[in-house]
Parts: C-alpha cells; structure tokens; sequence
C-alpha cells in the first residue's frame, strides 16, 4: 500500500501562496494604520487653525487683529495669525484674508494657511466712513424705489 501525501512542488507552493497573502495583508495594515495618523494629524491641524481663527472673531479692535497673536500648541508647537482688513462697500462689512502660520511637528515642516472670508463687524468701522456708506445705501434704495414701474 502506498502512502498518500503532498509532493515537496505542492508543499512550496502553498508556502508561496501563504506568504504571498502575508506579505499582502501587512502591506495593507501598514496602509491602514498611516491614514489612521494622517487623518489625525489633518484633524489636528484643523482644530488649530479653527482656534486661530475663533481668535481673530473675538477680536473687537481692528489695529489688534490685523496685528494678529501667537499661541502655544500641543507638543511645543506655536502658531501665529495675523489679518489684513479690507473695507468694503458695505458699513460694517470687511474683507479679511487671515493667514496662520503653525509651527513644525516632528515629521512635518511648518505650515501656512490663507482664508479670504467676508466679515460683519461693527466695532472695526469709522464712524465717519460709516455714516457715508450708510447714506449712499439709503440713496441708492431710494433711487431703486424712484424708478420702480409699477
């Protein structure tokens, strides 16, 4: 009677094809676990970014803000934002474009971010440039309305 058994071809074989899952299924780990620290770190940077920001929103005098701050980070980072402030044809209304600079991480380099954005705010106007902006409002309401066919 004869013993039935692998040959040694199939006994490599298999050994390819597991390694080959192996080397496959820990390529695709590794892939996990740095979106895992990407995202991490991209959720950081957000954050930080959004703190600068809320910075700046609370901000009531325009001199301060387009002085802008520096601020510590987690991890012994600092960030620093500053403002340049634009008025508009608008009373009260100001075009912003914030730039924050964060501080290098261990493996990522410095980072500098730029938003333009409009924005409301009452205790940056002049009053004398306000009063103007409002009046030619007014007039050009009462201009529309003047010319209005009914």
């Amino acid at each position: 009677m004869r013993r039935r058994g692998f040959t040694l071809i199939e006994v490599m074989m298999a050994l390819v094809i597991f390694t080959m899952a192996a080397v496959v299924l820990g390529s695709t780990y590794v892939n996990v676990l740095n979106a895992y620290s990407t995202v991490g770190k991209v959720g950081q940077r957000d954050e930080d970014i959004r703190f600068a920001r809320s910075q700046l929103l609370v901000e009531p005098d325009r001199k301060k803000a387009e002085e802008g701050a520096t601020f510590d980070l987690p991890g012994g980072r600092q960030a620093r934002w500053h403002a340049e402030i634009e008025n508009s044809n608008t009373a009260d209304l100001f075009q912003v474009t914030f730039t924050c600079e964060l501080g290098a991480t261990g493996g990522q380099e410095a980072e500098t971010i730029t938003e333009v954005f409009m924005l409301l705010r009452p205790t940056w106007a002049d009053p004398v440039e306000n009063t103007k902006l409002r009046q030619d409002a007014k007039d050009r309401i009462t201009e529309l309305h003047n010319n209005r066919k009914f």
